[in-house]
C-alpha cells in the first residue's frame, strides 16, 4: 500500500481531486486529505460533495486533516508519502507553494514534498495565465514539481464530461507512476 496526499484548493475542479481519490483508493492506497476553507465551499457548490460525503464514502483509506492542523502528520518529512497532488490549485496557493510560504497545513505539506523529493504534482486551474502565474510555476517545475494544468484532450473523443475528466486523472495518475485506462493514449493510427 502506497501513501500519498491529495490537497484540494478553491479552484473551480474539485471534481479531478474526487475522482482521482476514488481510483488511488480501488487501488488500495492511503490517501491523506487536506481541503481549503474555499475548496470545500467550491466543492459543494460545484459537485455537490461535502467532506462528510467523501468520509462516509471512503470508511477506509481515507484520512482527513484540518486545514489549520500543523500538527498533522502529512506535515513533517519523517511522514513517509509517495507523492502529493494539488488538484484543483488555485494560483494563490501555488505561488505560497513556490515561495515557500506555509500559512496552512496543505501549503506545509506541498512544502514538505518538494524539501523531501518527493513527487509533486500541481493540478493548475485558472485561464488565461498573467506572467506571475507562468513565473510561479516555472519555479516549481525547476523544483522537481510536475505542472498538469486541467486540460482535457479531444484526440479520445470524449463523449461526456466524466471522459474529459478521466482524461486528467488519468495523467495525474501516470505522473504518479501509476498505470491506469481512464483515458485513451495516443499512438497517431497505429
Amino acid at each position: 500500500m502506497k501513501r500519498y496526499i491529495v490537497g484540494i484548493t478553491g479552484a473551480s475542479g474539485s471534481v479531478y481531486a474526487i475522482r482521482l481519490i476514488d481510483e488511488l483508493i480501488k487501488r488500495n492506497n492511503e490517501v491523506h486529505l487536506v481541503v481549503t476553507g474555499n475548496g470545500e465551499r467550491v466543492m459543494k457548490y460545484e459537485t455537490g460533495w461535502t467532506i462528510e460525503d467523501l468520509a462516509d464514502k471512503y470508511e477506509k483509506g481515507l484520512c482527513y486533516y484540518d486545514i489549520e492542523d500543523l500538527f498533522a502528520p502529512i506535515s513533517s518529512g519523517s511522514f513517509k508519502t509517495d507523492g502529493m497532488v494539488v488538484a484543483p490549485c488555485s494560483m494563490s496557493t501555488l505561488s505560497k507553494i513556490a515561495l515557500g510560504v506555509s500559512s496552512n497545513l496543505l501549503e506545509r505539506s506541498a512544502d514538505v514534498v518538494l524539501k523531501e523529493k518527493r513527487r509533486l504534482v500541481v493540478v493548475p486551474r485558472e485561464t488565461p495565465l498573467n506572467t506571475i502565474h507562468i513565473k510561479n510555476m516555472l519555479t516549481l517545475s525547476e523544483m522537481g514539481a510536475t505542472i498538469l494544468p486541467a486540460m482535457p484532450a479531444f484526440y479520445n473523443k470524449p463523449q461526456s464530461v466524466e471522459d474529459m475528466v478521466d482524461f486528467i486523472a488519468g495523467r495525474i495518475l501516470l505522473s504518479l507512476g501509476i498505470d491506469n485506462d481512464l483515458y485513451y493514449e495516443w499512438n497517431a493510427g497505429l
